[in-house]
C-alpha cells in the first residue's frame, strides 16, 4: 500500500480462487484499488465506485505513473459531491483491467506463460463478485452505495443484485439491466479488428506491443458511439487539414480525432484486456440465473436506486436506463431516474460533472448518505 500525496492510498488485495458465472475457477486474483477517505467500522459511509471500460481505479489526484488519469476529480474531494470530509470513496480495478487486477497480460501459474487468450472469458457479475472479496479482504462488508457509469453501471447493478444485504444504495449510470444486439455488433466489430491485425498472433503476442493497428481500430470505432452527431457537428462539422481536399494527405477534422484517441488508448491498454472486457459487456444480464428481470431486480425493495441516462447517448440510449428505473420501481425499491441533458453522448457521465454532482447530491440527502 502507498499513498499518492495525502489524498490516496493506493494498493493491492489478494483474494485467492473465484469461481466464475461459467463455473470455472480463477486462481490467484489479485485487485489493484484506491481509497479516498477514512471508512466507518461499520461501512456506513462507504461508496464504492465500478469503473468503466479502459479508466482504472485511480479516480482522483495528481497523476499515477502507469495509469490512466483521474477521471473523477471534479466529483472527488472535500465539499464535492462525494466529500471524502465526510465519505469513503473506494475503487477495485477491474478483472481483466491491465492496470493491477488480474488480467490476460497475467502469468498462468499452470503454464508459467501469460494467460493471453486461455484466460477464462468473465462478467459484470464475476467482476462484482471479485470487488465483494477485495473489500471482504479490506475488511469492509457493509457499504452504502455501490455506483458506476457505462460497464462500471452493469458491475454496479450486478453488485447489488448479488449481494443486496451488504449495499444500502445503488447508481447505475449510462447503463442497461441487459446489453442489447447494437451495443453487441459494436463491441463484435472491434473485436473483429483487432483478431484480424496478423500482429495478434492468436493472442500470443507477448511481451510484444501486439495487434496496435487493430486496436487503434477498435478504439475509433467506440470513440463514434461514445459521442453523439450534435457533438461532432459542432465541433468540426466537415472542417479540414490540409490544402487539398482532393488529395491524401488531407484529413477532415473528425478522421485526426478518431485516429488520435486510437493511438492513445494503444500506448496505454493491452488488446487481449480490450477483448475480454468488451466480451464482458456482452454477457451481461441481470435476468441471467434469476429468473426475469423483475424477479431479479426483487433484492432490490426498499433500497435507493439511481438510474441516470444521457439524452444523447446512442450507445446506450436513455429508454435502457429507464427500464432499470421502472423495473427497480416496481421491485419496491425507492427508484430516482434523472437524465443529463448534453450534446456529448455516452461520454457525458464523463463531461457534465455539473449535471452529475446536482444528481448525486440530491439523491443522497434523500438516502442520507
Amino acid at each position: 500500500m502507498r499513498l499518492n500525496g495525502e489524498f490516496e492510498t493506493i494498493g493491492r488485495v489478494a483474494t485467492g480462487e473465484l469461481e466464475l458465472v461459467s463455473g470455472k475457477i480463477l486462481p490467484n486474483v489479485e485487485q489493484a484499488y484506491a481509497v479516498y477517505g477514512t471508512p466507518k467500522d461499520d461501512g456506513s459511509n462507504v461508496i464504492l465506485v465500478c469503473h468503466s471500460l479502459t479508466n482504472s481505479h485511480h479516480l482522483a489526484g495528481p497523476d499515477v505513473p502507469g495509469l490512466p488519469g483521474a477521471w473523477m476529480n471534479p466529483l472527488i474531494g472535500p465539499g464535492r459531491a462525494l466529500d471524502t470530509n465526510r465519505l469513503c470513496v473506494i475503487c477495485v480495478n477491474n478483472l481483466c483491467s491491465p492496470y493491477g487486477s488480474t488480467c490476460p497480460m497475467n502469468i498462468n501459474p499452470e503454464t508459467g506463460t501469460p494467460w493471453a487468450m486461455r484466460f477464462p472469458v468473465i462478467t459484470p457479475r464475476d467482476a462484482a463478485k471479485a470487488q465483494h472479496e477485495a473489500l471482504k479482504a479490506l475488511g469492509i462488508g457493509k457499504i452504502a452505495m455501490v455506483m458506476g457509469g457505462s460497464l462500471g453501471g452493469m458491475i454496479s447493478l450486478e453488485y447489488a443484485l448479488e449481494f443486496p444485504d451488504d449495499v444500502g444504495a445503488c447508481g447505475v449510470i449510462a447503463a442497461p439491466a441487459r446489453l442489447y444486439p447494437q451495443a453487441i455488433a459494436y463491441n463484435e466489430v472491434q473485436r473483429q479488428a483487432i483478431t484480424s491485425d496478423p500482429d495478434w498472433n492468436g493472442g500470443d503476442y507477448y511481451p510484444g506491443v501486439g495487434p496496435a493497428k487493430g486496436l487503434s481500430t477498435a478504439r475509433m470505432l467506440a470513440m463514434i458511439t461514445y459521442r453523439s452527431e450534435q457533438n461532432f457537428a459542432g465541433r468540426w462539422m466537415r472542417g479540414m487539414s490540409g490544402d487539398n481536399a482532393h488529395e491524401w494527405g488531407s484529413k477532415f477534422k473528425v478522421e485526426e480525432y478518431l485516429a488520435h484517441h486510437g493511438s492513445a488508448l494503444v500506448a496505454r491498454f493491452d488488446a487481449n484486456c480490450y477483448i475480454y472486457t468488451t466480451r464482458a459487456m456482452d454477457l451481461h444480464d441481470a435476468a441471467a440465473g434469476r429468473g426475469s428481470l423483475e424477479e431479479a431486480f426483487g433484492g432490490l425493495r426498499g433500497k435507493g436506486v439511481l438510474s441516470v441516462g444521457i439524452s444523447s447517448d446512442i450507445l446506450f440510449p436513455s429508454w435502457q436506463v429507464m427500464e432499470i428505473a421502472r423495473l427497480a420501481g416496481k421491485a419496491g425499491a425507492r427508484s430516482d431516474y434523472e437524465e443529463i441533458e448534453s450534446d456529448n453522448g455516452h461520454d457525458s457521465f464523463l463531461i457534465d460533472f455539473d449535471q452529475m454532482d446536482e444528481m448525486l447530491r440530491f439523491f443522497f440527502r434523500g438516502e442520507k448518505i
